[in-house]
């Protein structure tokens, strides 16, 4: 992935792991980076984010009989937390939906767009619905922080401030339309700039001219598990069920139909699934890899899907998969370790709080 902004970013004293996919490691300390978002004020290339248009007179109905949520009552400069499913109910992927005057745009991580394109497609029959990604709709950059709304006004001129979750607004920025959408990645106040990706070098300078440091894809990844983000491919992947993963705020009990809903609803009025996607704290200073085996009384209750040093919570913490008969907070678990086994507890989500 070309994220067009290595000049600026190799300025800025980045590092390119092949685990991010073109998209920065770092620029500095990890801590420090944090630091910046919980405090004051990061910008992040947000190459790990692409957008799916969608055209066409039935875009809204269509849409409405695909996603986990509610999109037919949305009004243009309004959008909201969304998952496509199997039939099975099993997540495809999450994603965000904004809606504009003549088109709705989807907001995916950029290496589903392809499941979620083909998958879309695929129950695309009769309906005047058409779905195309390009240049003219990238992900651009993202503003997280405590000052973020600050940041992006003195950027560009546009006040954003109370701006509604997934709300959405155009701006003019150096000569191009762009949109900016109150969404974040790290459970701070955060704005995604969306449009054309020639801007993305302009935008990513004019952020960290107007005080934003730069974030890389290690120092997000503890921010947004410190909020309790999933990630899809970390922590989501095709056999999860989206009651599972704890993804409620993507779900509507009200609407119609839509694909994967009869399991949806089966598993909310037994009120259980078998397993459940909880935080964890974790006793000593060691990471545990994703996978690690959880054990309670010496049965194996579980495993680890993403960890790391929380700088909120001076503690190892983890997204994990646990069996329903520990999910009390407080309940004991013991990791297991090639060094030997570890204590970890269950904790509420978000670890923030």
């Amino acid at each position: 992935m070309s994220t067009h902004l290595e000049p600026g970013e190799r300025a800025a004293g980045t590092s390119v792991s092949p685990a991010t996919d073109g998209v920065p490691a770092r620029f500095s300390d990890v801590q420090a980076e944090w630091a910046a978002v919980r405090q004051r004020c990061g910008v992040l290339d947000a190459g790990f984010r692409t957008v799916l248009r969608a055209a066409g007179s039935d875009r809204l109905s269509f849409l409405q009989g695909m996603l986990s949520n509610d999109v037919a009552g949305l009004q243009p400069g309004q959008g909201t937390y969304a998952a496509l499913l199997t039939v099975q109910g099993k997540v495809v992927s999450d994603l965000r939906v904004y809606v504009l005057a003549d088109e709705v745009w989807l907001d995916v991580p950029a290496w589903r767009a392809t499941a979620v394109r083909e998958s879309l497609e695929k129950y695309i029959i009769a309906d005047d619905v058409e779905l195309e990604s390009s240049d003219a709709t990238a992900a651009l950059v993202a503003v997280e922080g405590p000052r973020a709304a600050a940041t992006v006004a003195a950027m560009t001129g546009t006040a954003v401030e109370g701006l509604a979750p997934h709300a959405h607004r155009e701006l003019s920025f150096a000569g191009a339309r762009l949109r900016v959408a109150a969404v974040t990645h790290t459970g701070e106040p955060g704005y995604l700039f969306l449009g054309d990706r020639a801007a993305r070098a302009d935008l990513w300078e004019r952020g960290r001219a107007a005080g934003a440091q730069p974030v890389g894809m290690d120092a997000l990844d503890v921010l947004r598990i410190e909020a309790g983000i999933p990630w899809y491919g970390r922590d989501i992947d095709e056999d999860t069920l989206i009651s599972e993963a704890g993804l409620e705020s993507a779900i509507s009990y009200r609407k119609g139909c839509y694909l994967g809903q009869e399991v949806v609803e089966r598993v909310a009025a037994r009120g259980q699934v078998h397993r459940k996607l909880l935080g964890l704290v974790c006793a000593g200073f060691v990471v545990p890899p994703a996978g690690a085996t959880l054990r309670y009384d010496d049965k194996e209750v579980g495993a680890i899907t993403s960890a790391a040093w929380s700088p909120a919570r001076d503690a190892v913490i983890a997204l994990a998969y646990v069996r329903r008969e520990c999910w009390t907070p407080g309940s004991e678990l013991r990791v297991t370790l090639p060094a030997g086994d570890v204590a970890a507890r269950v904790a509420t989500l978000p670890f923030l709080t």
